[in-house]
């Protein structure tokens, strides 16, 4: 139960660490401290309160004391000598009261001098906590900000973390699809793949292709040749031609060979 209580501890203070924030924690002391001046200022002013209505009372109290005093006076020369000593014991009663509230009025004086003095001595040490919560806000954040700033610039931070995880997956994935179409290209040039659709060709069969064709042209051009010759020998048979004729068709023959003779030949590229 101890270990399990440590633990529950610990998490909880590292709970608690992880979601202060010491700006908030600041202005909660600042306040606190700002409620506690105005308690010592409510203070001051009921204690000066009180002062002040003693002084009323002293004022009162001292006013029957002279009264009385004039009346006792009056009543002496009236030749009412019992009179005069009643007021005169009245105004000792009052005298008494008088230097009671006396006594409390310079009791109370010097409580409200005590607690002005306090209340300005928790002024100042406001006004100082003020000005010093306010830097070290101040710096806080600018130190959390450059820590920010930091963190991005070398990619340690959550959000550049994931980025870049991000790009690093699109240029594995990237160079994935590349290395395949390569394989895949070089496997279709070697023959070990066939091409369904028959349009992809390896150089050895663009070149056989290229040789059935130089020769279909050979055969064609022998083949025609061959006509021209038979028709030739047709017309020398009948009668119906003449040699110059025959010459220029053979001439023209000749020609024609020769100018198709080196466009035909088909060539070997080197590979």
């Amino acid at each position: 139960m101890k270990r399990m209580g440590m633990i529950f501890r610990a998490k909880a203070n590292k709970a608690l660490d992880r979601a202060e924030d010491p700006r908030e924690t600041l202005d909660y002391s600042y306040q606190k401290q700002l409620e506690l001046l105005q308690k010592v200022r409510r203070g001051v002013a009921d204690v000066a309160t009180s002062r002040k209505r003693l002084e009323l009372q002293l004022n009162q109290l001292q006013s029957q004391s002279t009264k009385l005093e004039d009346q006792g006076r009056k009543a002496l020369a009236l030749g009412r000598e019992d009179l005069a000593r009643e007021a005169l014991s009245r105004r000792a009663a009052l005298q008494q009261q008088v230097t009671d509230l006396e006594t409390q009025h310079a009791t109370l004086q010097g409580e409200e001098e005590k607690l002005t003095l306090a209340a300005q001595r928790l002024q100042a040490k406001v006004d100082a906590f003020r000005t010093k919560k306010e830097t070290i806000k101040a710096t806080y954040t600018a130190a959390q900000a450059q820590t920010r700033i930091g963190e991005a610039f070398s990619g340690i931070s959550e959000e550049m973390g994931d980025v870049g995880l991000a790009i690093q997956r699109a240029e594995d994935k990237t160079a994935q699809l590349q290395a395949r179409a390569g394989a895949i290209d070089e496997l279709l040039a070697s023959g070990a793949l066939e091409d369904p659709s028959g349009m992809h060709k390896d150089d050895l069969q663009a070149e056989l292709d290229r040789l059935s064709g130089g020769t279909d042209v050979e055969l064609e051009l022998q083949r025609m040749k061959a006509e021209l010759a038979g028709g030739t020998s047709q017309a020398i048979g009948t009668g119906g031609g003449s040699s110059a004729g025959q010459q220029a068709l053979e001439g023209g023959t000749s020609q024609q060979q020769s100018q198709q003779q080196p466009q035909d030949t088909p060539r070997f590229d080197k590979q």
